[in-house]
């Protein structure tokens, strides 16, 4: 016969570290009158479940309307450590939805983040780089991040930081450099990615690389990166086992090489052979980057000279799936086979 008791202990699917979270439309406004608390524990109870209530788009919505994102900027400025860390962790779920990172933009989280780079926390750190990573992935974003002066710090940081925070600094300057590199150049940038071009971590290597890219395109980055002896180092990345970093070193030599200084340095760096043996690489990237960067060595004599018994390499090329591939291939033959 069954007996009417009742147990002392909690059901299991409920988390004591949580806020109480209230029915229907009133969860979000109590949360945020809770985050807002002068007690510790509410407040760190309501980010709690502020954090897996922001995985959901529609509660994004509503946490925006009614004022959650400036309770969580004011408690970036938070004493307790818990407290700031769950607050970016907030922050950097909404950034993953694109109606966060618009309305990140429109309260200035860009610079209230900035505050926390020296955070002594590595978890508060990443998850701020991480906000800014997807941040920059817009290009209103990138621009937010380029006009509150930002991108020299984040080079400063890149030799200081953790190696998985130096991937996200990496991820944001790549985006961020593809609008402007000006502030990059000013700030010493190409020395501290010729560093980690060296970097036993392969996304570390193939990040850096992608930087370069970047950096490369003006005319001011092609100079920089050959008197700070970048391309012998891409020369030798052109040989790693790893295809991305192979692409993206290519990338960079196909920008540095532009200038006539860059074409010589990057012949004396005996840069043509590796880039010969990358046109049967398996990765359309990688075929492409090299077939343009060997064209812009076939444009210096020396490089059309040793180039010109490659022809058949070139012709294969222009067989290829990939159309874009197919006219880089013709127009390097053109190049090649061009005479005075």
């Amino acid at each position: 016969m069954a007996h009417a008791r009742i147990s002392m202990y909690l059901p299991p699917n409920i988390n004591p570290t949580q806020a109480d979270i209230a029915y229907g439309c009133w969860a979000l406004p109590n949360l945020n009158k809770e985050l807002q608390s002068e007690d510790l524990e509410t407040r760190q109870k309501a980010l709690m479940a502020l954090c897996d209530l922001m995985h959901d788009p529609e509660y994004v919505y509503q946490a925006i309307n009614i004022g959650c994102l400036e309770s969580l900027t004011a408690l970036l400025k938070d004493s307790d450590t818990l407290v700031r860390i769950k607050a970016t962790e907030a922050l950097r779920i909404m950034a993953t939805h694109n109606m966060g990172r618009t309305s990140f933009l429109e309260h200035d989280i860009i610079l209230a983040l900035s505050f926390l780079l020296n955070d002594r926390h590595p978890a508060c750190r990443e998850n701020l780089h991480q906000v800014y990573k997807q941040l920059a992935q817009l290009p209103s974003g990138a621009h937010g991040i380029i006009s509150s002066g930002l991108i020299p710090s984040l080079v400063w940081k890149l030799p200081r930081e953790e190696e998985n925070i130096q991937e996200l600094i990496l991820d944001t300057l790549a985006s961020c450099l593809q609008e402007d590199v000006t502030e990059a150049l000013g700030s010493r940038a190409v020395p501290f990615l010729r560093q980690k071009l060296l970097s036993p971590n392969t996304n570390i290597r193939s990040k850096a690389a992608r930087v370069l890219v970047a950096i490369s395109i003006p005319l001011e980055g092609k100079n920089q990166v050959r008197q700070h002896d970048v391309i012998p180092i891409l020369v030798d990345l052109l040989k790693d086992k790893d295809h991305e970093v192979q692409a993206n070193a290519a990338g960079a030599l196909m920008y540095a090489t532009v200038t006539t200084e860059g074409k010589y340095a990057a012949l004396d760096a005996d840069a043509i052979d590796p880039l010969l043996k990358l046109l049967s690489s398996p990765l359309t990237k990688v075929r492409l980057n090299a077939t343009k960067a060997l064209t812009m060595l076939a444009e210096a004599p020396e490089g059309r000279r040793r180039l010109q018994p490659q022809v058949p390499a070139f012709r294969i090329l222009e067989s290829d799936d990939n159309r874009i591939i197919q006219r880089a291939a013709q127009i390097a033959i053109k190049v090649i086979e061009w005479k005075p």
